[in-house]
């Protein structure tokens, strides 16, 4: 059985743009979690926005380079657009994969229909590191529709695995990528119980989005909680709790134990390449939206 290294509680909210409140469940800033592959992640738990037909919320242009970031639409609608002329409407249930390489530009919005309508929205942002060799490959977009995202049933119908990312009783994930790394969704029927294990050599982290998790038949661990596992090989028990569904969001990978060199929404390897990025975004380089 792998065992539970830590649970962090909850952390404060703050607004990314005017449309995303969310709440960091961990950054590459914090040198006192090993998350790596994975950089950073930000849940936008659900909150009710009224109709907006003044102007879209959101946040406008802006760069990166070096990573990935993945957008999982939980609820409610996101329109993205960026210079490597990826873009579209981010429905509920899709998943945005966006490369960001060699540099890109985008920019992220609640939909015009969400908008208008307004409701319920929920969403959770990753980003994961790319291995120093791929850190300069060409910007690029992955839409993954709901539809297009393989599910598997959990024995005894404990609940589901959505496979954004990665593999699972032979069954690949709907994303592509350039580490070996798992991005599941899992949802447990109330107080059902399963065990889910991913390889030896992957970091694992997992993320309660909703109800209350018991791990390994002893920890506790409730909504907003991120929690850390030991390095080795097992499973980890997995019972919701209290007469509630729970949902969770698994992360494992490769660690991909690089020098990490960070400045706002470059992430590469060196003072030097933060350097270079800065100028290339500033000449121009990362291109244009729309052409």
């Amino acid at each position: 059985m792998r065992q539970v290294k830590q649970i962090y509680g909850a952390r404060p909210t703050h607004w990314v743009g005017d449309g995303f409140q969310v709440q960091p469940l961990f950054s590459h800033g914090d040198g006192r979690i090993d998350t790596d592959p994975f950089l950073m992640l930000d849940y936008a738990a659900p909150m009710e926005f009224k109709p907006n037909t003044a102007h879209p919320r959101g946040v406008g242009q802006h760069p990166h380079k070096g990573f990935e970031t993945v957008t999982i639409a939980c609820q409610g609608e996101v329109a993205h657009r960026d210079s490597s002329g990826g873009g579209g409407i981010i429905r509920e249930g899709d998943v945005q994969w966006m490369t960001a390489g060699n540099g890109i530009i985008h920019e992220e919005f609640h939909s015009p229909a969400f908008s208008e309508r307004g409701g319920q929205f929920e969403m959770v942002q990753l980003w994961v590191n790319l291995p120093a060799i791929h850190k300069t490959t060409p910007a690029g977009y992955q839409h993954l529709a709901n539809a297009e995202i393989p599910v598997i049933d959990l024995p005894d119908q404990a609940g589901t695995v959505r496979l954004i990312a990665g593999e699972l009783d032979g069954r690949a994930g709907a994303a592509k990528t350039f580490s070996p790394i798992n991005v599941w969704e899992v949802e447990l029927q109330a107080d059902a119980e399963t065990s889910l294990s991913v390889p030896e050599n992957h970091n694992l982290l997992m993320v309660v989005l909703r109800g209350e998790v018991r791990l390994n038949h002893q920890q506790e661990a409730k909504e907003g909680n991120l929690v850390t596992f030991e390095n080795g090989s097992g499973s980890v028990a997995l019972e919701a709790t209290h007469g509630k569904a729970a949902k969770l969001l698994l992360l494992s990978g490769v660690p991909i134990r690089e020098p990490i060199a960070a400045y706002g929404p470059f992430v590469m390897n060196t003072d030097a390449e933060i350097r270079q990025a800065i100028h290339d975004f500033n000449a121009g380089k990362f291109g244009l939206i729309g052409g």
